[in-house]
């Protein structure tokens, strides 16, 4: 069984700019987990609770200022690959507001996964 969370949006510090460590942004985190059948006797305490999760993705974020989502993601996935028994997790950090060269896009973002071994 995979859960997911999309769009958990957090205000953080990230970036190469100085005005981006400074103002801060927000980011959109997207995670995957894959939970085997934690929760399927309805029951939270076998369950993968989406409250810790959410906790442990903004703790890593507020933990330090990254320059790069290519390190912040994996980041992330080590911190929820290490705290949930899970065996594999998947996390997207997007950037809504990036302007490379200028120019506007949607977003930009860095996808990794990580398995247990």
């Amino acid at each position: 069984m995979i859960v997911e969370l999309q769009g958990l949006e957090l205000w953080a510090y990230h970036g190469v700019l100085a005005e981006e460590k400074r103002d801060g942004q927000p980011f959109l985190f997207d995670v995957q987990l894959e939970v085997g059948e934690r929760g399927a006797d309805d029951n939270i305490e076998s369950a993968v609770d989406y409250r810790d999760v959410v906790r442990t993705i903004k703790q890593i974020s507020d933990s330090r200022s990254f320059d790069l989502l290519e390190a912040l993601a994996p980041a992330i996935a080590d911190a929820l690959l290490a705290n949930f028994p899970v065996t594999w997790v998947k996390v997207r950090v997007r950037k809504p507001t990036v302007r490379p060269a200028g120019e506007k896009v949607d977003w930009s973002a860095v996808t990794v996964e990580r398995a247990r071994a």
